[in-house]
């Protein structure tokens, strides 16, 4: 096992030092200009805005920008921004907690939920209950999320007036009452996320266990008199749950990619909000970073699906 965690760390190190090159490069050459504010005011003459552009590095080719960029990065420090000049890594750690209280939870509930709907509705198939839960997974992934999210603020934010829709950064958790207030506004955005979470989990696993079901090694679990709830749970579940890893694993950095569109639905002042704004002030080592750290994600769940792999499946390990 420890061989093939090594193999697997060697193919992602050059793979995010790649990745960190064509980010950098992109962004470098893409047409933004974070002094693009300066140069339609006149007050600003334009020695100053040669002054501000070579404080910032931007005089310099980007080739040598992306080398002092990626080598201090590697030190733990991420640059600083062009709008706010505080630190990049400060601004991502203020940004965080808002992201995992609502991307996170809606996750977690989305794998718990999702793994036994799928699970209940191979096992009972063409039932009352399969057909509600494939009808519900339908509608879970084909609706956008940014509609789900209005449609929810239409009816319980404004119409019946339950749950807040804006949410509130500056609510600080201290006693109860603030709890309560803090799990109100998150249930509107962390459902959002969930449903769709739910949905997906559950037809991947539901077609994944309806293949194993009829197979062979089943047929002689039954045949030894093991109950059926081991035969499900100790070798159906577990030979079926080889490809929902991948599914599971990758699905976090898609999240947080996909919630970009739930924070702004819920004016939710997370890393997706933050990624938004400095595209949109042209703001490059915020950019830079928060793809990048959405790359580390990709790579780092990669390699925790490969390790799974192996657990799940030891013949994978001399592969």
């Amino acid at each position: 096992m420890g061989r093939y965690i090594v193999r697997r760390l060697l193919i992602a190190v050059p793979t995010l030092l790649v990745i960190s090159f064509v980010i950098y490069a992109i962004l470098a050459l893409a047409p933004i200009d974070p002094l693009s504010q300066f140069g339609a005011d006149p007050r600003v003459p334009a020695e100053v805005r040669e002054r501000i552009r070579e404080s910032l590095g931007l005089n310099q080719p980007w080739p040598i920008r992306y080398v002092k960029w990626v080598t201090a990065m590697f030190r733990g420090d991420f640059g600083v921004s062009f709008m706010s000049h505080s630190s990049v890594g400060d601004l991502i750690a203020q940004r965080l907690p808002n992201t995992l209280a609502v991307v996170g939870v809606a996750y977690i509930l989305g794998v718990l939920m999702g793994i036994p709907v799928g699970m209940i509705s191979a096992i009972k198939r063409y039932s009352f209950f399969d057909h509600a839960a494939t009808t519900l997974a339908f509608m879970g992934f084909s609706v956008p999320t940014f509609f789900t999210g209005l449609l929810l603020i239409i009816i319980f934010g404004i119409k019946l007036r339950w749950f807040p829709f804006i949410y509130s950064s500056t609510l600080q958790v201290h006693d109860l009452a603030t709890l309560g207030q803090q799990i109100k506004q998150s249930i509107m955005p962390i459902t959002v996320l969930a449903l769709f979470d739910v949905a997906t989990i559950a037809r991947y696993v539901r077609a994944e266990m309806l293949e194993h079901l009829p197979l062979d090694y089943v047929r002689t679990a039954r045949g030894k008199g093991l109950v059926e709830r081991m035969v499900v749970l100790r070798h159906v579940l577990r030979n079926s749950l080889i490809p929902v890893v991948t599914l599971v694993a990758l699905g976090v950095p898609a999240v947080f990619g996909g919630a970009i569109v739930t924070e702004q639905v819920f004016r939710v002042p997370g890393i997706g909000e933050l990624l938004v704004t400095s595209i949109g002030n042209g703001d490059i080592p915020v950019v830079a970073t928060v793809v990048f750290i959405f790359a580390v994600l990709v790579v780092l769940f990669n390699l925790a699906a490969d390790i799974l792999y192996a657990v799940l499946d030891p013949r994978i390990r001399y592969s």
